[in-house]
């Protein structure tokens, strides 16, 4: 067996093995290899880089107004400060819910200057409302847990601290 391409000085040997349609085959052959090594190698990597790049920019500007959100809504909170109250929550909570007309079944103080309440029945639109009122007041509902009764009334059982320790 020869050696084509070890036997022509020039190295055509293996070129001159080839039919005249290979001959207009390989050269189509390289060049569609080149076109996919660029296309794989190099422009997707790029667009794909690009693209994450995009993304990540995208995620940063969210993040970037959602911080400045935060903060203007923490400056806000600040200059609207709700006043102190002038008697400690344990006190304070038990007169408002009767000031609103709820019976107060239970009410136990903790430390700091927190009271756990049971009410129950009352009824929901009026006592989350009332909720509401006491949040906007500054004091802060750690917990809550409300089951319904039969009469359509709610029986509630809430934990609520000062919002200033």
């Amino acid at each position: 067996m020869r050696r084509f391409w070890l036997a022509d000085t020039r190295g055509y040997g293996w070129w001159r093995l080839r039919t005249t349609r290979e001959h207009g085959l390989l050269p189509g052959m390289c060049a569609l290899l080149a076109v996919t090594l660029i296309w794989f190698g190099i422009v997707r990597p790029l667009g794909d880089a690009l693209a994450d790049a995009r993304a990540r920019h995208t995620r940063a500007i969210t993040a970037e107004a959602e911080a400045r959100g935060q903060a203007e809504a923490i400056a806000e909170l600040r200059r609207n400060r709700p006043p102190r109250l002038d008697i400690p929550v344990r006190v304070f909570v038990p007169q408002a819910a009767s000031a609103a007309g709820f019976t107060v079944s239970r009410s136990d103080a903790f430390e700091p200057d927190g009271v756990s309440i049971v009410i129950a029945s009352a009824r929901p639109g009026a006592f989350f409302t009332w909720l509401s009122g006491l949040q906007a007041r500054g004091l802060i509902v750690e917990a809550l847990s409300a089951s319904p009764n039969p009469d359509r009334t709610l029986s509630v059982q809430f934990t609520v601290r000062s919002g200033s320790l």
